[in-house]
């Protein structure tokens, strides 16, 4: 069973700067795809990058610029660096996980999550 977990959540203010890590484990297969999604209440939940085992990436037009995905494969870890926050990217960003070659931002292409980890950006 894919379990993630992610850290590094917090506040900050507008313009700084966070990084988010998950660390999979349970997984088997080298076509393994990793992503970042944010939720705020009241809306549906939102790709923001995605990654695969291979290196291709992709980033939600909204983020690209300020936010990269990046992996350690030996470390089965998914990081989201996040610069030149606004307080429009708060909410609850979640790392999900499956199986497979792309690398989509819907959250319907993947089947594992983790709990969750709150960004809250002050103006």
């Amino acid at each position: 069973q894919v379990q993630l977990v992610e850290s590094g959540g917090g506040s900050v203010q507008a313009g700084g700067s966070l990084r988010l890590s998950c660390v999979a484990s349970g997984y088997s297969y080298s076509n393994f795809r990793m992503g970042w999604f944010r939720q705020v209440p009241g809306k549906e939940r939102e790709g923001v990058a995605a990654i695969h085992r291979n290196g291709r990436t992709s980033h939600a037009d909204s983020v690209k610029g300020r936010f990269t995905i990046s992996q350690d494969n030996v470390k089965n870890t998914v990081y989201l660096q996040m610069n030149s926050l606004k307080p429009e990217d708060t909410a609850m960003y979640y790392c999900a996980a499956d199986y497979g070659w792309l690398v989509p931002l819907l959250p319907s292409d993947y089947t594992y999550w983790g709990q969750g980890t709150q960004v809250t950006v002050s103006s």
